[in-house]
């Protein structure tokens, strides 16, 4: 029996497309052939190959985003000394 093809016509942003385009040719792959890759992983998994969610920042990261707000605030008030360099900064920290 004959195998019967179907043609699929996507938008992408033309910038994934031309980087994802320079991955796969260094790996020996064209657009085609990977797109027909990942569709039989759909299948043989019964589902997305690849996690699918939305990333969630760390406790960690929260708190370090918090801190840097309110340094911001303190520098806006007055109550910090900004450092417009590392130079600068170091500079405060060596007690200079």
């Amino acid at each position: 029996m004959a195998s019967l093809t179907s043609a699929i016509n996507v938008n992408v942003d033309t910038e994934i497309k031309n980087q994802a385009t320079e991955i796969l040719k260094g790996l020996g792959l064209n657009m085609s052939t990977y797109i027909n890759m990942a569709l039989a992983q759909v299948v043989k998994r019964d589902g997305v190959p690849f996690e699918v969610v939305n990333p969630k920042p760390s406790r960690k990261l929260k708190k370090a985003i918090k801190e840097g707000e309110h340094i911001i605030k303190e520098i806006k008030s007055g109550k910090r000394k900004p450092y417009n360099t590392p130079d600068e900064l170091f500079a405060h920290l060596d007690g200079e």
